[in-house]
């Protein structure tokens, strides 16, 4: 029995619920590392919806929404609740902390943030501050302006009254212990969300808010939407691993980049179609952008530099699928990060629309199907002939 057409329809997304998420993230704190606490609320968020879902031996969350065809092929929606963070590297005579950075961020927008430092006693989270070696202005004058920026030049401050490494010791900090920089999110009347570590909560927050209005929608995609959580994209490993074997589609969900010369703005949602490590699949970024587009939300497209995804791991692991990149427009991305709630519910709303379609080429990217064979190959148009006139003799050769 053959399944009737499938046409995609807009949701009604729940705004209150994007909002409450995205906050409650946020405050969770999770440099990549440390992201059990984090796993473990997202997994209750999965449970309450009635989504089914598994951990991985690293803390990665497979979830699922079953679709209509329970054979041949499935696509993923990937994001990461890791984000960038410090690591103490010494324990400073003057009873202060040095850190590395976790992740890739510079020192410059680390200096003034609060943070928590996490001993190794559960109980005891240990509260300070990042700030410049010198960072006295009536003390060293001109001196502040001409310290150099970098992860040697900054030092964590307690609120301890610690002075030398036997008390930092006695507060049971040692060297490799977490130090999380604190969010301080504010949603502001005009819809900006300015807070660190955006980037992927916001996106999380979206992609919860699509499922959950799939889910109360009572929608059954025509194929199964598997969605992965990872917990260490901020040091590269993304999704290399947790993903079905069976998935032939990846979409990745992440921050995208708003500076001068990106077309990406805050308050839409970025088809990108490239990054550092290459281009993205041609046809399924198109196939997301046209979707977009029949449905009303607007879209850009954009191409990023200095910048690397979850599926950008996926396919170094041998991800035998075709991948993507949809995001949310942030502003400052790894300093002092801003986003929209239009584009996040923009891309809440592009999400639940894709998983509510086939694959792009299902005939060939299913296994039980055409894949394989050149035959029904997915093929552009016709190359266009040369000036010259087409070439005698093998193809690279004079």
């Amino acid at each position: 029995m053959s399944l009737p057409p499938y046409d995609p329809k807009p949701l009604a997304l729940d705004s209150e619920y994007l909002r409450k998420v995205m906050l409650e993230l946020l405050d969770i704190s999770s440099p990549s590392g440390r992201t059990d606490h984090v796993t473990q609320y997202v997994g209750e968020r999965l449970s309450a919806l009635g989504i089914p879902f598994t951990l991985t031996r690293r803390g990665a969350i497979s979830a699922y929404l079953p679709g209509r065809s329970t054979t041949g092929t499935d696509r993923a929606i990937v994001v990461h609740t890791d984000t960038i963070g410090c690591i103490v590297k010494r324990l400073k005579e003057n009873g202060r902390l040095e850190v590395n950075q976790i992740g890739t961020h510079s020192a410059r927008f680390a200096e003034g943030a609060h943070v928590r430092v996490f001993t190794d006693d559960l109980e005891r989270v240990v509260t300070g501050q990042i700030l410049p070696l010198k960072a006295s202005g009536h003390r060293y004058n001109e001196g502040v302006d001409l310290q150099g920026v970098g992860w040697p030049q900054v030092e964590v401050r307690l609120d301890e009254p610690v002075s030398d490494i036997g008390g930092l010791r006695d507060l049971g900090i040692d060297v490799g212990d977490f130090v999380a920089m604190l969010p301080q999110p504010t949603i502001t009347p005009s819809g900006y969300v300015k807070s660190r570590h955006l980037d992927d909560k916001a996106g999380v927050a979206a992609v919860l808010t699509a499922f959950k209005a799939l889910v109360d929608s009572g929608v059954r995609p025509p194929i199964t939407a598997h969605l992965l959580i990872t917990c260490t994209e901020e040091i590269g490993h993304g999704a290399s691993h947790g993903l079905d074997p069976d998935v032939a589609e990846i979409v990745s969900v992440d921050a995208a980049v708003v500076a001068p010369g990106q077309q990406s703005r805050e308050e839409v949602v970025t088809v990108a179609m490239a990054d550092s490590v290459g281009p993205f699949d041609y046809h399924l970024s198109r196939k997301l952008a046209a979707l977009a587009a029949d449905h009303g939300i607007e879209v850009v497209r954009d191409v990023f530099d200095y910048y690397r995804s979850d599926v950008a791991a996926a396919v170094e692991a041998g991800a035998h699928a075709r991948v993507a990149l949809l995001g949310f427009g942030v502003d400052a991305s790894h300093g002092h990060e801003r986003t929209h709630l239009d584009g996040l519910e923009g891309l809440a709303q592009l999400i639940g629309l894709y998983v509510q379609t086939d694959l792009v080429f299902p005939e060939w990217d299913n296994e039980s199907g055409s894949g394989g064979q050149l035959v029904g190959f997915p093929s552009l148009a016709v190359q266009p002939a040369s000036s010259e006139g087409p070439r005698e003799g093998p193809i690279g050769l004079e």
